[in-house]
């Protein structure tokens, strides 16, 4: 190959190394040459894990606790996976707009082979057989020089592009991880409901068998006997349901963990409320902070900062641009078309400007198009934070209220508990009868659900009220 093609070639590629090159991370120089991986997370959960399972073992734990069940969740659910995807999806258009910055060189080549036979049938003496090879190598170099901003509104669109994505991650993190919340508590209530169903089946049972030894006994009637037997009949249905609920609970739990809904599953024990610090932060700043950190009015900021660099992309569109090509070519020509085999090699080096002159105005509606684009995307925004600040709002009443049922429930449990345990010895006292004894055998079991529900519901705003926040964190639960 000619020396001057190879010179070209050689400047242009090292030129590309030395353009692309970077401190490199965790990836090799040729699986991620313009470094667009550092904003992409080792996993799904973001988690410190840089491998895809997130370090956590195949088997569950027994019995599941909220944080396992979260973790499993962040790292398994279909929509983190999703949005993960998504990111490395904006970080590979990132390279592309980096990749326009970079010459291109391109290299082709031909070889053929000819064989030609001439016969004269009035005179064989001159037959004759001509063979000949040909050939023809070929280098091209393009690099835009300028471009009046054209490649740098498209990067800025893709970096920002990805901003949205990375906070669009996030957001998903959080509506998963509230989402398994919900179905964790949700499936811990069922669970504790089962137990309190099933002891209340058990009062009802003994309270059926002393009305029935006292109407065998001549000291009762058969109209508290039948009662009784009813109240027995309608706890077991309760409990029944109660084993349905659960049931029903825990598969939801397992699907949104990414498991199968027949995964079996254990869970820990519902435990007693505790103290919520986020209580004790004025609801106005709460807001105030919300604004500034919530990933989905990042991702909102992000998607119109990127539409207003489209609209610099689309007025650059109709620009001049500048650039620089060479080009290298070596061929042989067979003496099938000349009289004897000649080398014919050439190169050339120049500028080429190219100046838009007209596009039917194509430009003009797409710089129009951009700038309604990010018009919408502004509004979209100020929808977002509406949205968001109202969330807060709810989410911090919810959670004082949920407060004040807590502390009311337990003032409930308590005195339905020494109702029953009143009523159950007046009546083998002989001293109370049997509708007393049902009636505070009701209260007792409906103030056991009420405060199992009061429990999961107020463990439910208080994460609640930190997802509204943007703050829902592994370590806070």
């Amino acid at each position: 190959m000619n020396r001057h093609i190879r010179q070209l070639m050689s400047v242009a590629i090292l030129g590309t190394i030395f353009t692309v090159s970077a401190p490199v991370h965790a990836e090799s120089l040729w699986s991620d040459p313009l470094r667009t991986m550092g904003d992409v997370s080792g996993n799904p959960a973001r988690m410190p894990a840089t491998i895809d399972s997130c370090g956590l073992a195949a088997q569950l734990r027994r019995p599941l606790t909220l944080l396992d069940a979260v973790e499993r969740a962040l790292c398994g659910n279909p929509q983190t996976r999703q949005a993960w995807a998504n990111v490395k999806v904006q970080a590979a258009t990132v390279g592309v707009s980096r990749a326009a910055y970079l010459p291109t060189l391109t290299a082709g080549g031909t070889w053929s082979k000819a064989n030609n036979h001439t016969t004269y049938p009035d005179f064989p003496q001159a037959d004759s057989t001509l063979k000949a090879n040909s050939s023809d190598v070929n280098l091209n170099l393009s690099w835009v020089l300028y471009d009046f901003g054209l490649r740098a509104a498209n990067l800025e669109n893709a970096r920002q592009l990805l901003n949205a994505a990375n906070a669009t991650q996030d957001d998903t993190l959080q509506t998963v991880f509230l989402s398994t919340v919900q179905s964790f508590y949700d499936a811990q209530a069922g669970q504790a409901l089962l137990a309190a169903t099933t002891e209340a089946e058990q009062a009802a049972a003994e309270s059926f068998k002393a009305s029935e030894a006292k109407y065998l006994a001549g000291a009762g009637t058969l109209a508290d006997k039948l009662q009784a037997q009813t109240s027995y009949a309608q706890a077991s249905l309760k409990r029944a349901q109660a084993a349905g609920d659960l049931q029903n609970a825990l598969g939801s739990l397992a699907i949104v963990m990414g498991l199968r809904p027949n995964t079996p599953l254990t869970l820990a024990v519902l435990g007693d409320a505790a103290d919520a610090p986020l209580l004790q932060q004025a609801v106005d700043d709460l807001i105030a902070e919300t604004v500034r950190t919530h990933p989905k009015i990042l991702a909102a900021q992000a998607q119109l900062k990127a539409a207003q660099a489209q609209i610099d992309a689309s007025r650059a569109e109709g620009r001049p641009t500048l650039s620089l090509f060479a080009t290298g070519d070596r061929s042989d020509t067979p003496i099938t078309q000349v009289s004897s085999q000649q080398t014919i090699t050439s190169r050339s080096i120049g500028l080429r400007l190219n100046i838009p002159l007209t596009d039917g105005f194509s430009t003009k509606y797409k710089v129009r198009g951009a700038e309604a684009q990010a018009e919408s995307k502004e509004a979209e925004l100020a929808n977002v934070e509406q949205q968001v600040m109202l969330e807060v709002w709810k989410s911090n009443q919810a959670l004082r209220t949920e407060a004040e049922n807590l502390r009311s429930t337990d003032i409930l449990l308590r005195s339905a508990r020494q109702s029953f345990d009143v009523a159950k010895g007046r009546y083998k006292a002989g001293v109370g009868n049997i509708l007393e004894l049902l009636k505070a055998q009701s209260d007792l079991a409906s103030a056991q659900q009420q405060r199992i529900l009061s429990l999961t519901n107020w463990q439910t705003a208080r994460l609640r009220l930190a997802a509204s926040l943007g703050r829902l964190r592994t370590d806070g639960i």
